[in-house]
C-alpha cells in the first residue's frame, strides 16, 4: 500500500494562493525571511483549508489515522513539541491511576520534570551496569516493587535507549497485566523499529501508551513526534493530556514532516534495505575495534577503551573530517544512524575510524571515566523540591542532599537526582562533563540545612 502525504499535499495545494497574509505567522512569507527559510510558503496558521491539530477533521485527521495504523496504535496524536510533550502526556495519564510511577534511573530528564509538575513520586530503579552502560531493570525487581505498593500506577521505561538496548517489554507487560498496572514507553529513539518485520522491538507490541520521536530516526523536522495509545481505556485521558501539553500554535511544516517521516519508508522500502545493508557492511572487517552490542542496528557505539585512545581526541579528528557523532560519554562515541543514512557516508565513517586507530599521537591517551553513580536516598524526590535550597560549589556539595536534578547532555540523563545524597563520584562525573544541566557557574542546588 502506498500512503498519501495528506498534510503536505494539502499545504502545497494552497501554497502561493494567499498573496496577502493578514494572519500569523509574522514573517508573512515575504522579504528576506522567505529567501532564507525555504519552508516559509507552507508555514501557515490554522485556516479554512489547513485543518486544526486541536480538533482535526480533514487532512490532519486522516494523517493521524494512517499513522496509528502504521505504528500499531488505537489512536495517534501528532505533536510538534518533541518527545518531551509525549512524556508529559503519558505521566498525566498515569497520575489518574496512582501517585507513584516506576522510573529507571537512566530516564530522560523530561520524565523527572513531569513527575515534579504532576506531583508523581518516581520510584527510581537501577539496572545492572554492563560495559559502562546501565541495563534495563529486571522484571522481577519491578514485580517486587508493585506487589508492595498499591499506589504505583505502573512503569515508564525508555526503549530503545541511546545505546540501542531494547528493554524486556514483554516481561514488563506481563507483570503490569498481572497486577492491573500500566506500561508506558518513552520510545523516542525507536520509531524506525516500527518498520521491522512484525514491528520487532517496537513499543507498540506491549505498551499501553508510548511516544515515538519521529524526528530522531525518521526524515522528520526536529521536534516532530507522535503520542500513541493502544489501551482504549486511556484514550479520553490522553486527549485531555495532549490538549494541555501541546502548543496551541503547532508548526505546520513540522506536522507535515511527522506524517512524511512515518510514511516515507513504507512507501519506499528500498531505502531502508540500502541503509541496513550499509551498516552490515560497516560491521564487517573491523578487526581490533569493539562496538557496543546494540540490539538496534541504527546505533553504532565505538568502544575506545580497548583501543587505548581518548574518545575526546578521536572526536576532534572525526569532526575535522566533517563527521559529527551524536554523543561522547568518555568511553563510547555514539554514531546515531537512521534509514535515511547514505551508504557512502557509512563508508567514509568506516575509513576514518580505521585511520584514527593507526594514529600514533592518539595511542595510550585513554583515561577511565567514573562508573555510573548509584546514590543513597534519604528523602523522596518530591520532598526535596519542597525544601529551601541553596547553590553550592560542586566541590563542596558532597554529602548534601540534591535539591534539583543535575546531569549530562546529551543524553539528558541525571547523574544525581533530587532527594539523593550527592556523592564524590557524582561530583567528579559532573566536573568532567563538557555539557551539563542543573549546574550553574560550577554550582549545584542542594537542600539548605
Amino acid at each position: 500500500m502506498v500512503y498519501k502525504y495528506e498534510i503536505l499535499t494539502q499545504l502545497n495545494k494552497h501554497k502561493g494562493k494567499d498573496k496577502n497574509r493578514l494572519h500569523m505567522p509574522g514573517h508573512k512569507n515575504s522579504g528576506d525571511f522567505k529567501s532564507h527559510f525555504p519552508v516559509a510558503p507552507i508555514d501557515f496558521t490554522e485556516l479554512d483549508f489547513t485543518d486544526d491539530l486541536s480538533c482535526p477533521s480533514g487532512a490532519i485527521k486522516k494523517a493521524q489515522e494512517d499513522i496509528a495504523a502504521i505504528l500499531g496504535a488505537e489512536r495517534a496524536f501528532i505533536t510538534t513539541d518533541g518527545s518531551s510533550s509525549g512524556v508529559m502526556a503519558m505521566l498525566f495519564v498515569a497520575a489518574a491511576y496512582g501517585n507513584k510511577i516506576i522510573v529507571p534511573r537512566n530516564s530522560h530528564k523530561s520524565v523527572f520534570n513531569a513527575c515534579r509538575l504532576l506531583n508523581l513520586e518516581p520510584v527510581i530503579v537501577q539496572g545492572a551496569e554492563v560495559d559502562g552502560v546501565l541495563m534495563p531493570p529486571s522484571a522481577e525487581l519491578i514485580e517486587t516493587l508493585i506487589v508492595n505498593d498499591v499506589n504505583i500506577a505502573g512503569m515508564l521505561i525508555t526503549s530503545p535507549d541511546y545505546y540501542g538496548n531494547i528493554a524486556p517489554l514483554d516481561s514488563y507487560a506481563e507483570v503490569m497485566g498481572k497486577y492491573e498496572r500500566l506500561l508506558f514507553v518513552d520510545g523516542a529513539h525507536g520509531t524506525h523499529l516500527a518498520l521491522e518485520e512484525n514491528r520487532a522491538g517496537h513499543a507498540s507490541l506491549y505498551a499501553d501508551m508510548w511516544v515515538d520521536g519521529a524526528h530522531k530516526t525518521m526524515p522528520t523536522l526536529t521536534q516532530g513526534a507522535v503520542i500513541c495509545v493502544k489501551n482504549s481505556k486511556l484514550v479520553a485521558r490522553a486527549e485531555e493530556a495532549v490538549a494541555i501539553f501541546r502548543t496551541t500554535s503547532p508548526s505546520f511544516p513540522i506536522m507535515a514532516s511527522v506524517e512524511y517521516g512515518i510514511k516515507y519508508f513504507i512507501n519506499n522500502p528500498k531505502h531502508l534495505i540500502k541503509a541496513k545493508n550499509a551498516v552490515a557492511e560497516f560491521k564487517a572487517g573491523l578487526e581490533g575495534i569493539t562496538l557496543y552490542p546494540s540490539q538496534d542496528w541504527a546505533k553504532l557505539a565505538v568502544d575506545f577503551k580497548p583501543l587505548g585512545i581518548s574518545p575526546y581526541l578521536a572526536q576532534e579528528v572525526f569532526q575535522k573530517k566533517g563527521i559529527y557523532p551524536e554523543l561522547n560519554d568518555g568511553r563510547y562515541i555514539l554514531f546515531y544512524l537512521s534509514p535515511s543514512v547514505e551508504p557512502y557516508h557509512i563508508a567514509e565513517f568506516k575509513n576514518t575510524l580505521l585511520w584514527i586507530c593507526t594514529l600514533k599521537k592518539l595511542q595510550n591517551t585513554y583515561k577511565d571515566v567514573p562508573s555510573i553513580p548509584s546514590a543513597d536516598r534519604t528523602y523522596s524526590f518530591l520532598y526535596a523540591y519542597r525544601q529551601k535550597s541553596e547553590w553550592v560549589p560542586l566541590k563542596q556539595a558532597v554529602g548534601k542532599m540534591c535539591a534539583d536534578n543535575a546531569g549530562i547532555t546529551p543524553p539528558c540523563i541525571p547523574v544525581v537526582i533530587a532527594g539523593e545524597i550527592i556523592s564524590e563520584q557524582a561530583v567528579q562525573t559532573l566536573l568532567k562533563a563538557k555539557q551539563t544541566f542543573g549546574i550553574v557557574d560550577g554550582k549545584i542546588k542542594a537542600v539548605k540545612k
